[in-house]
């Protein structure tokens, strides 16, 4: 396994640029904030944008809980990646990182050691910084789709670049609000779920009335649970299904929230 690590200062752009290092060195798979990223998929970790203090982030960053770093550092034995990319703010940070996942250690003078001056402008890092302390962004090197269940509930912007051979999903990033991040918090409320099942009901012959509605959200997870009442003359637990499925479906695209459970009580017959 070849590793290479990239480093630079907070919102200097590496994030960015990950993928970029990866198609040109052929790089299967990279580790950014306590994510293991595997081939565009997010395959263990959890990520340090969800910490709720930067001392937090940094820790969740530098697999200091080793459960999570036992689990990482397996995902990494099993996918058995060509190439892995560590991120990181120092060679010392990087340095710690791999030794704490139990990768082939880099030597001080390696070529594999690449920090972010070297393929950025002083602008371009530049507005990085602004896009960081203006707006409270940061960019994860994977598909919006691939994060949910990492950022259940929290901001995300699909962004794509088609610049070039740069196109398709092995060069999508995602934009996410930290929770840390002074821009204050993003969130939905409860009222507007009611009302995007309430609709979903409405368009469903089956249904024909919800009852009530309960709402769990953590940042691992959302889950709800649906009380309704099937119209007479359609089947009952085909029509409950339907009715469970397209709920899920509606309110991830909606919201991108992770859905990961939906209850569906039958009350009776309308």
């Amino acid at each position: 396994m070849d590793v290479y690590t990239l480093t630079g200062k907070s919102g200097t752009g590496k994030s960015f640029h990950a993928m970029n290092l990866c198609k040109k060195y052929n790089i299967e798979a990279i580790i950014d904030d306590g994510l293991f990223i595997y081939k565009n998929t997010v395959v263990e970790g959890v990520s340090a944008k969800r910490a709720a203090t930067k001392i937090g982030a940094v820790k969740t960053a530098l697999f200091m809980n080793d459960e999570i770093r036992d689990k990482v550092a397996t995902a990494i034995r099993q996918k058995k990646p060509t190439g892995i990319l560590v991120l990181g703010t120092s060679d010392g940070m990087t340095d710690r990182i791999i030794e704490r996942l139990g990768l082939p250690p880099l030597p001080e003078d390696s070529l594999r050691r690449i920090h972010i001056e070297d393929i950025t402008t002083p602008e371009e890092r530049a507005t990085a910084r602004e896009q960081r302390d203006r707006m409270g962004k940061h960019v994860i090197p994977a598909p919006a789709l691939q994060l949910k269940r990492s950022f259940a509930g929290y901001f995300m912007d699909p962004l794509k670049f088609f610049r070039g051979k740069d196109q398709g999903a092995a060069s999508e990033r995602t934009v996410v609000r930290p929770t840390f991040s002074y821009m204050g918090e993003y969130f939905i409320d409860e009222k507007v779920i009611n009302d995007i099942i309430t609709c979903v009901a409405r368009t469903m012959p089956s249904i024909g009335r919800v009852v009530y509605i309960v709402q769990e959200a953590s940042p691992e997870a959302y889950e709800l649970a649906v009380s309704i009442k099937i119209r007479r003359g359609y089947p009952i637990w085909e029509a409950a299904q339907a009715f469970q499925e397209r709920l899920s479906e509606v309110v991830e695209e909606m919201t991108a929230f992770n859905v990961a459970k939906v209850d569906v009580e039958v009350r009776g017959i309308n």
